[in-house]
C-alpha cells in the first residue's frame, strides 16, 4: 500500500479500549493522548440525537441515555453480515461503527501530532480474511489509508523487543530469543509464540478465540449477583436495560478493584429494592476458572505447536487490560516456569508495536530523513520479519471415501511460515466433465459449512469425453502481504484458471463511498 502525505501512526482498534501511537524523532513509540489527556479510549459509541455521535462517553452519561443507542463490543462482530444497527432509518455495521471509533482516534491525534494519512490497524490473530477485510474497510470509511492490518501478538512483541534497545541493532550480537505473548484483552484472546534477533522477526505458532476476553470474567459476577438478587427478591435485575447497564458497570469496577483487594462489596438496585454482596476474590477465581482454563489449554497448545517447552522461554510478555486478574500470572508461572514479565504497558503495548511497525514500512517507502532521524531510519529498515497464517487454507473436494460428500482439504496447514506455496493434484469426479469449480476455504475443519469461503473460479472448456479420473494440479501461494494467489489446470488439455484473493476491501467501491458520505454527515464528540 502506497503511502499518503501525512503522518503515520500505529492503532490497536479494542474491544472495550482503543489507542494511537507514533514513533517520536528518536525512536520511542509513544501514545498519543485523547483530548481528555488519556492515552486510551473507550470503544463504546454513543449514537446520539441530529447525527451527534460520542465515542467514549463516560458511565454518567452512559445511564441516561435509551441502551438501544449504545454500542459496545462491537469488535466481536467485525465481518458479521448479519449485525447493523438502526440509527437514523440507516443500517450501521460493524465496519461503520468501528470507524467512528477510528475517525475519533485520528482527530484528537491531530490535535497533538497534525494531519494524519496512514495507518496500520491491528487485529486478533485469530481474526479470518473477513473479519480483516471489515478491519480495513473501517479504516478507509474514518478516513485513514490503512498501510497494513497487524496481528496484535506481533505488535505486543514488536514493542517489547524494540524497547529492550535489541530490534533493528545488528551490530548487536545478541543470541535469538524465543518469547511468548499471552494477550487477554477485553473481549478478544490471543497466544503467541515468537523467536527474534536483533534484525529477524520470526512467528512460530498462534491460536485464540475472538469471543473470549475480560467481559466475560465481567459478566460472571452480574450473573452471580444477579441470581442472588432473584432468589433473596424474586426479580431478575438482568430484564431491565438500565438495571442490568448500572449492575455491568458495577461489576466491572469490582473485577478491577479484586486485582488488588481480597474482597469487594457488590451493590444492586432494582425495583426500589437494594442487594450488597460481598464478593471474595477466591469467589470470583472459582467462578470464572473455566474461562481461564481455555486460555491455558490454548498457551500450552501453541507452546506444543511451535515446540517450545516450559524451559526453552526467554521471557513471557503479558499483554491486555485483563492480564492484571493475579489468577493470569498464576497459572502462567505453572504453565512457563517463569514470572511473566510486565515488560510493556498491557493497555498500550499493541499500538505502540503498532506505530514502530508502521515506522518501518515508512522507512522502506520513502527511506528519506524526515521527522524520524537517520539513524533512527536505518535501524527500522534493518528489521526483517516472518509471519504464519493464523487460520488453514483449504479446497473443497469429493470425499474419496463417500462419493456424496464434499470435504475441506487443507493445503496450506495453520502456522505455516509464510510466504508459502504448494501444489497437490486431484481428479475429476464424472466423466465428460465440462468445467471445474474451485472453492478456496479458509478453517480448520473438514465440514466445508463449517469454514469461511474466501474466494472461487471455475476451469471451463474442458475437452470433450473427458474421463473421470483425469488429473487436475491446483496451486495455492500465500505470501507476506496477505494476498492469497489461487489456481487450477486441467492436466490433459491445460485448460487453467487462476484467482488472487487480495485484502483491500470486503465493500465494494460503491459502498464505500456511501459510508464515506455517511461518515461525513455525523459529528464525532
Amino acid at each position: 500500500m502506497k503511502l499518503l502525505e501525512g503522518q503515520t501512526v500505529g492503532i490497536d482498534l479494542g474491544t472495550t479500549y482503543s489507542a494511537i501511537a507514533q514513533l517520536d524523532a528518536n525512536g520511542s513509540p509513544v501514545s498519543i493522548p485523547n483530548v481528555d489527556g488519556r492515552k486510551i479510549t473507550p470503544s463504546v459509541v454513543l449514537l446520539g440525537e441530529d447525527g451527534h455521535v460520542i465515542v467514549g462517553p463516560s458511565f454518567e452519561r452512559i445511564a441516561i441515555e435509551d441502551p438501544s443507542r449504545v454500542v459496545e463490543a462491537v469488535k466481536r462482530q467485525m465481518g458479521n453480515k448479519n449485525f447493523f444497527v438502526v440509527y437514523q432509518n440507516k443500517k450501521l455495521t460493524p465496519e461503520f461503527i468501528s470507524a467512528l471509533i477510528l475517525k475519533k482516534l485520528k482527530q484528537d491525534a491531530e490535535a497533538t501530532i497534525g494531519p494524519i494519512a496512514n495507518a496500520v490497524v491491528t487485529v486478533p490473530y485469530y481474526f479470518n480474511d473477513v473479519r480483516r477485510k471489515a478491519t480495513q474497510d473501517a479504516g478507509r470509511i474514518a478516513g485513514l489509508n490503512v498501510i497494513d492490518i497487524l496481528n496484535e501478538p506481533t505488535a505486543a512483541t514488536l514493542a517489547y523487543a524494540w524497547n529492550q534497545g535489541e530490534l533493528g541493532r545488528a551490530e548487536l550480537k545478541t543470541k535469538e530469543k524465543t518469547i511468548l505473548v499471552y494477550d487477554l484483552g477485553g473481549g478478544t484472546f490471543d497466544v503467541t509464540v515468537v523467536k527474534y534477533s536483533p534484525t529477524h522477526f520470526r512467528v512460530l505458532a498462534t491460536d485464540g478465540d475472538v469471543m473470549l476476553g475480560g467481559m466475560d470474567w465481567s459478566r460472571r459476577i452480574v450473573d452471580h449477583v444477579a441470581e442472588q438478587f432473584k432468589r433473596k427478591f424474586g426479580a431478575d435485575p438482568r430484564e431491565d436495560n438500565e438495571r442490568l447497564r448500572a449492575l455491568e458497570q458495577e461489576c466491572e469496577d469490582a473485577k478491577r478493584q479484586l486485582s488488588q483487594k481480597s474482597q469487594v462489596p457488590v451493590t444492586c438496585y432494582h425495583q426500589g429494592k437494594t442487594l450488597t454482596v460481598a464478593l471474595t476474590r477466591t469467589d470470583f477465581e472459582r467462578m470464572t476458572g473455566d474461562l481461564l482454563q481455555r486460555t491455558r489449554d490454548t498457551t500450552e497448545l501453541v507452546m506444543q505447536q511451535a515446540g517450545v517447552t516450559a524451559g526453552g522461554l526467554d521471557e513471557l510478555i503479558l499483554v491486555g487490560g485483563s492480564t492484571y486478574m493475579p489468577s493470569v500470572e498464576i497459572m502462567l508461572k505453572q504453565v512457563s516456569g517463569r514470572t511473566p514479565s510486565r515488560g510493556v504497558i498491557p493497555e498500550e503495548a499493541v499500538a505502540q508495536g503498532a506505530a514502530i511497525h508502521a515506522a518501518i514500512l515508512e522507512a522502506r517507502e520513502t527511506g528519506r530523513e524526515g521527522r524520524l532521524a537517520q539513524t533512527v531510519i536505518q535501524r527500522l529498515r534493518a528489521v526483517n520479519t516472518t509471519d504464519v497464517n493464523s487460520h488453514s487454507l483449504g479446497v473443497k473436494v469429493t470425499d474419496p471415501s463417500n462419493k456424496a460428500r464434499k470435504i475441506n482439504h487443507i493445503m496450506i496447514p495453520k502456522n505455516t511460515g509464510i510466504p508459502k506455496s504448494v501444489s497437490q493434484r486431484f481428479v475429476t469426479t464424472s466423466p465428460n466433465q465440462q468445467r471445474i469449480h474451485v472453492y478456496v476455504l479458509e478453517g480448520e475443519t473438514v465440514d466445508p459449512d463449517a469454514c469461511t469461503l474466501i474466494g472461487d473460479f471455475v476451469v471451463s472448456g474442458l475437452p470433450a469425453n473427458l474421463p473421470a479420473g483425469s488429473p487436475v494440479e491446483v496451486t495455492y501461494s500465500y505470501d507476506n502481504n496477505g494476498r492469497i494467489q489461487c489456481a487450477a489446470r486441467e492436466m490433459t488439455s491445460k485448460k487453467s484458471a487462476a484467482t488472487e484473493i487480495v485484502r483491500d476491501s470486503g465493500l465494494d467501491e460503491r459502498g464505500l463511498d456511501a459510508f464515506l458520505a455517511l461518515a461525513r454527515d455525523y459529528q464525532v464528540e
